[in-house]
């Protein structure tokens, strides 16, 4: 057996670091989720404890798209700032055109991305 000794026989090959990483991640952020429906359960949802959490998780997600605009790293830095900033403003203008849909956004955003980096590049 090759990899990590799972105390089975099952031979992972060049895969078993990704699933280690998959399940590492996911242990990670599961016990912060139990962990809010244990502790959070009970308050009412204009508790200021929850206002709290809600601020600080919008502003952590803002300042990761702030990052990713302003100072991206690996191919996204080979993109013009321009076109990375049109694509926000795109997605967040399909965002609020279509109810607050999420997945409208996120699609949005890339396909402006894309679309101006196959014509730039």
């Amino acid at each position: 057996m090759s990899g990590l000794d799972l105390g089975f026989d099952a031979d992972l090959g060049p895969l078993w670091p990704y699933l280690f990483v998959l399940a590492a991640g996911f242990l990670a952020t599961e016990v912060w989720r139990w962990a809010g429906v244990a502790f959070g359960g009970g308050l009412p949802e204009d508790s200021p404890l929850i206002g709290w959490v809600r601020a600080v998780a919008t502003a952590l997600v803002a300042g990761v798209v702030a990052k990713l605009i302003l100072e991206p790293s690996g191919t996204l830095a080979e993109t013009p700032a321009l076109l990375r900033v049109a694509a926000a403003a795109a997605g967040l203008a399909a965002y609020l055109a279509l109810r607050r849909n999420l997945l409208v956004g996120v699609a949005a955003a890339e396909a402006v991305l894309l679309g101006g980096w196959l014509l730039v590049g």
